[in-house]
């Protein structure tokens, strides 16, 4: 089935890179827009937004931040039950964005919404942060009706000499651009991967280098569906057309791959991929006990948090 967007519509922007991606998405779906951030610099005035506070912790781990999140659920609450379809915007390589990503998304099930959610991975060498990124992927992922992934590691691992600043320019750019396509594009109500190449190369390298970032995270087998938006290919040849056309029937199923010619208006050019994925894919490793089935978990409901009780505890020699 596919995800259907009724209006009104709320885009929630969680910590920094979110608040960042909400407020330009904001302007291509005529939507409204909401900051939620633990940190005051998020925040902004030409938005209505959250502030979670962790005072007196400067320093807040993931588990403090989604206490202290726990704490705003009414006011969350309050925002999401006057729209009909909430998009979440989350880097989940990010403290606020692991740690708010699960409340807000499950604030927003329960309200009953259309969740649609953007969950950005971290790069291979955050070590410390892989593990909390699984986990919030998997409950975000749990509580929306559709979930798109982007991978920095992924579009690293396929141009090793790319810069941080340019790689996640070119994934923002990226998630931008399917934005723009919502209203027209099928999406169905499953985890798709978001994959894309460089700008400065042409067309079907570009192609080529989406897919390498794709398969950087699954077996070629698990696509079930892939969409290419061909970013400027109003501009381009239709041998160029019919050559991409050629390159992802080869390799993807044949019935599995379509095209769809982006008007939006861009000086750039380039191929964005989108694809529904089945099975398992290398974010299922970040959490080491993700094997364990659903239904032997203990604490599945409720997502680990600290709360500060002030409890006068004194300790015992």
């Amino acid at each position: 089935m596919s995800f259907e967007f009724s209006e009104p519509i709320l885009i929630v922007g969680i910590g920094g890179a979110g608040s960042k991606l909400a407020k330009q998405a904001t302007k291509s779906l005529n939507a409204h827009c909401l900051i939620v951030s633990n940190d005051q610099k998020d925040l902004s005035s030409d938005c209505p937004s959250i502030h979670v506070s962790t005072k007196p912790i400067i320093n807040p781990t993931v588990s403090l931040i989604r206490g202290a999140t726990t704490q705003s659920e009414s006011e969350i609450m309050a925002e999401v039950s006057k729209y009909s379809t909430v998009i979440l915007f989350a880097n989940l390589a990010g403290k606020s964005g692991s740690a708010m990503a699960p409340i807000i998304s499950q604030l927003s099930k329960e309200a009953n919404k259309n969740v649609f959610s953007f969950a950005i991975m971290p790069f291979k060498y955050e070590k410390d942060r892989i593990f909390n990124s699984g986990i919030a992927l998997k409950r975000l992922s749990a509580n929306s009706h559709c979930t798109i992934v982007v991978d920095n590691d992924g579009l690293l691992q396929s141009n090793p000499n790319i810069v941080l600043d340019d790689c996640y320019e070119i994934t923002n750019s990226a998630m931008l651009h399917v934005v723009d396509s919502l209203k027209q594009s099928s999406i169905s109500k499953e985890t798709q991967l978001l994959t894309t190449g460089r700008t400065e190369i042409d067309l079907e390298t570009s192609l080529k280098d989406s897919m390498k970032m794709l398969y950087e995270n699954m077996p070629p087998n698990s696509v079930k569906h892939s969409i290419l938006y061909v970013i400027g290919g109003n501009n381009a040849s239709v041998g160029m057309l019919n050559s991409i056309a050629d390159i992802s029937s080869s390799v993807l199923n044949e019935q599995g791959a379509q095209i769809e010619m982006s008007t939006i208006s861009s000086e750039e050019s380039r191929v964005v991929m989108l694809s529904t994925v089945q099975g398992e894919t290398k974010f299922d490793k970040y959490d080491p006990l993700g094997m364990i089935p659903k239904e032997n978990q203990l604490d599945w409901d409720d997502p680990e948090c600290s709360i500060n009780c002030n409890f006068d505890l004194y300790q015992l020699e």
